[in-house]
């Protein structure tokens, strides 16, 4: 195999061809890895790439995916060091902020042009949604006069390295690193952030650092679902959606966390209080094993029925509840005890509005978001 497509029709081709001979299991972990090295090889590359090359042949040279984190690693980079000098140099963070509007203009008048392809469009529109948060973080920054990279305005905001002694992308939020995890997405649409998806990935990210699950709770249409795979996305990872019902029994969902603990992707289970009382206590024995054996730092452990499993750590599960449905439960204490909570209110729609016409071209977008958002 040489090259892979994504489901828009993207293609990359692989740094290494893959064999398909032998048993299936293990050509298609053949198959991971060489994805899996090959974003990371061209990872490597764009790092060194993004301050060299015009932002046009960047963003449309490299695949979607890559060209986004390029743009986070620029700013990233550009903010940090920033915040290093502001003590010293007084002008340099408007100099920062300067740079990074000056970027969202670029992109925003990209836009309009025609001759773009659809993938092409939604690549653009995706960096200037990213971009678009990472301007106004700056501009907050500016305006709150944070002169320290060790500030807590800085380090709750989701921060791209390349290092090169781990040979890794390191992705920090607050005091919680994550390594990129190198899966091969396609091109993603991301979801505008606001202040609620700011606050909800600091709860997850600080829930998967002390070794446990997240449950993001709330109304139905708050975004609950979605913000959990926007975290996976920006971190690289394949989040897994199972919509349960009543129907799972334990030895199901055994098979299910299983999997997930094998492969590192993430699991997020929606609606979970609708599954039967007696299977959720099972399921709170099953995700406590899996989770000691993360904390443990352990290479295999054994699985509540008695099967020797092996174990990625960058694996992830998280709960979505709708309280107050009929046919819906409150969760046993000791399932209760394995996530953290986090409760998903109405977002706000006019900073969903200001994106989405910045990503349509509309440089006055701020006016008119205001105005849209009555």
């Amino acid at each position: 195999m040489l090259e892979m497509f994504s489901q828009q029709g993207e293609c990359v081709e692989f740094e290494e061809p893959v064999d398909a001979k032998g048993n299936i299991e293990v050509w298609l972990q053949r198959l991971v890895d060489g994805m899996q090295d090959t974003v990371k090889q061209i990872i490597k590359r764009a790092y060194r790439n993004v301050s060299e090359m015009e932002l046009e042949d960047f963003l449309f040279g490299h695949p979607a995916q890559i060209a986004l984190l390029g743009i986070q690693f620029q700013w990233t980079a550009d903010t940090q060091s920033g915040l290093s000098l502001a003590k010293t140099d007084k002008t340099i963070m408007s100099k920062t902020m300067k740079k990074a509007e000056a970027l969202l203009r670029d992109m925003v008048a990209m836009t309009i042009r025609t001759d773009l392809t659809k993938m092409q469009r939604t690549n653009l529109e995706t960096c200037v949604t990213v971009h678009m948060h990472q301007r106004d973080t700056t501009e907050e920054l500016l305006k709150k006069k944070i002169r320290d990279p060790s500030d807590f305005e800085w380090l709750k905001q989701c921060r791209f390295y390349w290092r090169d002694d781990k040979d890794t992308v390191i992705i920090s939020i607050c005091d919680v690193d994550f390594e990129y995890s190198f899966e091969y997405l396609g091109v993603k649409e991301r979801l505008v952030i606001t202040p609620l998806t700011d606050i909800c990935y600091v709860t997850l990210s600080q829930a998967l650092g002390m070794f446990l699950g997240g449950a993001p709770a709330g109304p139905a249409g708050t975004g609950k679902t979605e913000t959990t795979k926007d975290l996976g996305n920006t971190l690289g990872k394949y989040v897994v959606v199972f919509n349960c019902s009543d129907q799972m029994d334990y030895k199901g969902m055994g098979k299910i966390y299983k999997g997930l603990a094998q492969s590192g992707l993430w699991g997020c289970f929606d609606e979970f209080n609708r599954i039967n009382l007696d299977v959720l206590s099972v399921c709170a024995q099953q995700v406590f094993c899996v989770l000691s054996a993360i904390r443990e730092r352990k290479k295999k452990f054994t699985f509540t029925d008695g099967s020797i499993v092996d174990l990625d750590p960058r694996v992830g599960y998280f709960i979505t509840m709708n309280p107050g449905y009929a046919g819906r439960q409150e969760l046993p204490e000791n399932l209760k005890s394995l996530f953290r909570g986090v409760t998903m209110m109405v977002p706000n729609r006019q900073i969903i509005m200001k994106v989405k016409l910045a990503a349509c071209g509309y440089n006055e977008n701020d006016m008119l978001s205001k105005k849209f958002f009555v």
